[in-house]
């Protein structure tokens, strides 16, 4: 058993660097020194609220989920891994069982072990233990730092599969933070074009258009349901993508989705229950609303798209920290949205 240093949250703002035990591999997993780590949004509502939802941190807690590291020791049955290989980690563990699982969609497992999410630990740590086909080779030439984010470039590979978006079709990414601006490069990797994104961060549009954005609107400054219609005729996109978890974003979908189209709903709203103009969406445009819960079997496609350069990782990573830095570096990203895309803790 190793010993590892991590930074572990008991409470609400209250985050300390200490030693932890770090177990041995099972034989069909492998133990990762781990280089980098994203922070998420969820890393910040866990450190600054205690829970999400009904998952609360009810004992000591190691958050951090979008990672990636070295391989430093295989389990006896391990064949496809070897010590020095450097992978991006997929953090959610599924029962392997259930129907889920055996139909593909075993993000829905209801025995899901999500790292990061309590009760489980996830990679602000050292070192890290994970079921070896839970781990993805990373391309030569892809850094550590860009391994990490191939975990948000998943969600938005899960996106891009869930909404059925193909090559022509006009997109429209509401919300240009991380997981927008990550939908935006896999809906663009697909082929959709023309692509429109909203936000209302100055600095955010300008790395959507850096990244492939055909438009984009200020939000703060522009109608946005009237700008779509204007640049798209009248007509409205095929896919729409609500990444900015807004009630107020996600109820103006319907109005600039053509009929027959698909709203993705990606990003997750405060309120559990808010209201939608089902007559609208239902019964006069006949319009698809299609759900994303993390990502399941699309790892693999996103870190190949990575290597062929199709997707930018790099232009995402705009700050880095030490594992020390945590407590700092969770409230730093917190509070600067305007200059901050993502921060990554590097252990």
């Amino acid at each position: 058993m190793r010993k590892a240093k991590a930074a572990v949250l008991y409470k609400p703002f209250d985050l300390r660097i200490e030693e932890v035990d770090v177990r041995d591999p099972a034989d069909d997993e492998v133990v990762i020194r781990v280089k980098a780590v994203g922070i998420c949004g969820s890393d910040i509502h866990f450190y600054k609220e205690g829970k999400i939802g009904k998952f609360v941190v009810e004992k000591p807690l190691i958050l951090g989920h979008e990672a990636s590291g070295e391989i430093v020791e295989v389990g006896k049955a391990v064949k496809e891994r070897k010590v020095g290989d450097r992978v991006a980690m997929e953090p959610g563990i599924p029962c392997r069982k259930c129907e889920f699982c055996k139909s593909g969609r075993y993000n829905l497992c209801p025995d899901m072990k999500f790292l990061s999410c309590p009760p489980y630990d996830g990679f602000f740590v050292e070192y890290a233990v994970l079921p070896w086909d839970f781990t993805f080779l990373l391309p030569e030439g892809i850094s550590f730092e860009e391994g990490a984010m191939v975990e948000p470039l998943s969600v938005g590979m899960q996106a891009a599969k869930r909404s059925g978006v193909s090559a022509g079709d006009i997109v429209a990414v509401l919300g240009a933070g991380p997981i927008g601006l990550c939908t935006l490069q896999v809906a663009k990797a697909f082929g959709a074009s023309p692509i429109i994104v909203t936000d209302v961060v100055p600095s955010r549009l300008e790395m959507a258009k850096k990244m492939g954005a055909t438009y984009t609107i200020n939000a703060r400054e522009e109608d946005v349901v009237k700008k779509i219609n204007e640049l798209t005729n009248g007509r409205g996109v095929d896919v729409t993508f609500e990444c900015a978890g807004q009630t107020s974003t996600t109820q103006i979908t319907p109005y600039i989705t053509k009929p027959g189209g698909v709203i993705t709903l990606v990003g997750v709203t405060s309120e559990e229950v808010y209201p939608m103009p089902m007559l609208e969406i239902a019964h006069m445009r006949e319009l698809d609303v299609r759900g994303v819960f993390r990502y399941a079997n699309v790892h693999a496609l996103t870190v190949k798209l990575l290597g062929e350069g199709k997707l930018d990782a790099k232009s995402l990573i705009t700050h880095s920290f030490s594992l020390e830095e945590t407590k700092e570096a969770l409230e730093f990203v917190d509070t600067n949205k305007d200059k901050v895309i993502k921060g990554v803790i590097k252990p």
